[in-house]
């Protein structure tokens, strides 16, 4: 697993439309949530494959054994069926978007 990272010289600026339009352009559905500081989501899975990027804050997510620290334009695809965990770092909260593939 390999964490994405948004790269400004080659995708622009960083804004959450751009990323939303990256994501839906990959042929994705994507949804907008806020989780408050100390949010942990223990081991799960999914029947979708999806994407978990991060707009603001801090996520560690853990997908098969391998953790990934996500900040602002990170993005993670977590395979269906694939056990992940995720927990929000710091004291801000994280704003993400949970990405399925439509």
């Amino acid at each position: 697993m390999g964490a994405r990272r948004w790269n400004t010289t080659i995708d622009g600026p960083l804004t959450e439309g751009a990323l939303r339009a990256r994501l839906e352009a990959l042929g994705y559905r994507v949804a907008r949530y806020e989780y408050a500081p100390g949010t942990v989501f223990p081991d799960h899975t999914h029947g979708v494959d999806k994407i978990d990027a991060v707009i603001s804050g801090r996520f560690r997510l853990v997908v098969s054994g391998h953790m990934a620290i996500l900040g602002p334009g990170d993005w993670v695809q977590v395979p269906r069926g694939a056990v992940h965990s995720a927990t929000v770092l710091g004291d801000a909260p994280v704003v993400a978007f949970d990405a399925i593939r439509v």
